[in-house]
């Protein structure tokens, strides 16, 4: 994979005399995609075999392989376990997805609250990938 190039886009930060993680310069987004339902056919970890023969969706291809070349980190999150990351990794070559990095093990089954000490930005993918467009909605925060 290309982790030595990720590691070369990140900005070194301390904070009171101590380093503290790591940020990307201003404008790269570092994003999480998932595979399953996302960027092929929904394919559960109990049929591997459609693994390697599903199709990419086109328009998936496009965008993420367009946000990377924008200087953007890819990481595919997905909820295949290890066990499944050759074909995967194989899969995504095939069709020439370009990436950085691949995390395994997602939790399955949705409904996903993500809690961390940077900025988290969240998209449902609803069946199109395009680039993003600023949206107003409601979202749940810790209180002051």
């Amino acid at each position: 994979m290309k982790k030595e190039k990720v590691e070369k886009m990140l900005h070194e930060k301390v904070e009171k005399g101590k380093h503290v993680s790591p940020i990307l310069p201003e404008g790269t987004k570092n994003y999480l995609i998932d595979i399953d339902g996302t960027i092929t056919d929904d394919i559960p970890n109990e049929e591997p075999e459609r693994m390697a023969t599903c199709k990419p969706f086109p328009d998936a291809l496009k965008t993420l392989n367009k946000w990377y070349d924008e200087g953007h980190i890819i990481c595919f999150f997905t909820s295949r376990t290890e066990a499944h990351r050759e074909v995967t990794e194989n899969w995504l070559n095939k069709h020439g997805f370009k990436y950085h990095s691949m995390l395994m093990g997602k939790p399955r089954g949705g409904n996903y609250h993500w809690v961390d000490n940077h900025l988290v930005k969240a998209t449902r993918y609803k069946g199109k990938f395009t680039d993003l467009v600023e949206k107003e909605v409601t979202i749940e925060v810790f209180e002051d």
